[in-house]
């Protein structure tokens, strides 16, 4: 049976809700979990612009990649790639997290970003859905 989760993300960690939201989309949650199925879970997260991040990470980390040429190496800090798209920082970090097979692709299309708020929708606190005021 296809359940809708909804998270607020304003004030929370990004790697903790990441790792809540994957474990959603893995379906590890339900009691009918088999890691060969895909699960009907999608999720929904706002306010992803008001994420936390611990420590100095947000001056020192660095997202790096190759285009497979030389001198072809790119990079790009958090805090740029967080102030110019929230949502693409959001998505890499959850994409990450999840396993790295034929369903991973799959999974992450279940997820849905805004980076600001959403109106009239229910939220998800600690595992329980609960209406917003």
């Amino acid at each position: 049976m296809p359940k809708t989760y909804t998270i607020d993300a304003s004030g929370k960690i990004l790697g903790r809700l990441a790792t809540e939201v994957a474990i959603f989309l893995r379906g590890k949650n339900q009691a009918d979990f088999l890691p060969y199925k895909l699960s009907n879970n999608k999720v929904m997260v706002f306010n992803i612009a008001k994420l936390l991040v611990t420590g100095k990470k947000s001056e020192n980390k660095e997202y790096i990649r190759h285009s497979g040429y030389l001198g072809g190496i790119k990079s790009i800090k958090f805090k740029d790639a967080f102030k110019n798209n929230p949502n693409d920082v959001f998505k890499k970090a959850v994409y990450r997290m999840l396993p790295k097979n034929k369903l991973r692709d799959k999974m992450i299309k279940n997820l849905k970003l805004y980076a600001e708020e959403i109106k009239d929708q229910k939220v998800v606190q600690g595992g329980q859905k609960i209406e917003k005021d």
